[in-house]
């Protein structure tokens, strides 16, 4: 990657270390977001996975959610992780064209890994872990499905916005990451930084 982008990553709650840790190991910067002042200068955003309840109240509180909305609508890459996948959709912040099914999978306990063929990700398939995972039940036709699992759509892509069901953070394949950080980089080039 030529240029080092600075990427964003929700740290309310969730598993945001496993994704700070992943865009160290792709060459790209981070910068953990809690309050508006965190998202100035970022060049891409990531919404980890966790509690999506939870972490709606945290977006809240802190006076986020207009700050996040604006950050996408002004062309910034954001990447949702499971219940980022949530956050992004029609029913929370309303940054993605989609409506998520929260637990879709079921409880924790049927939690599952599976081998993804995702669009836009050369290679040979990825593996996905997928912990009370949500599915996208419904999506706009901005939307592209880069993904499906069981029939049911699991990655999700509207220009430089992205959404996966799954955890990549969790395993050793950083390709999702590396993409994103090449998507942010290219925002931050061109955006003269």
């Amino acid at each position: 990657m030529a240029h080092e982008p600075l990427i964003g990553v929700l740290a309310l709650q969730g598993g945001f270390q496993a994704h700070e840790r992943m865009l160290g190991q792709v060459g790209a910067l981070t910068r953990q977001v809690r309050v508006p002042r965190d998202l100035e200068g970022i060049d891409g955003l990531i919404i980890p996975g966790g509690e999506s309840t939870t972490m709606t109240l945290g977006v809240r509180r802190e006076g986020l959610e207009e700050p996040l909305r604006e950050l996408a609508a002004g062309g910034t890459p954001v990447l949702g992780s499971c219940a980022g996948l949530i956050m992004l959709d029609r029913g929370h912040l309303a940054i993605m064209d989609m409506v998520a099914e929260r637990n879709a999978f079921g409880r924790q306990i049927h939690s599952f890994e599976a081998d993804l063929d995702i669009e836009d990700i050369d290679g040979g398939p990825m593996r996905g872990i997928f912990i009370r995972a949500p599915w996208i039940a419904e999506h706009g036709r901005d939307v592209r499905i880069l993904a499906r699992v069981d029939g049911h759509a699991v990655a999700a892509r509207q220009g430089d916005l992205i959404a996966v069901a799954f955890h990549a953070e969790l395993g050793e394949d950083d390709r999702l990451h590396r993409m994103f950080a090449g998507i942010a980089a290219e925002r931050a080039v061109g955006a003269g930084r």
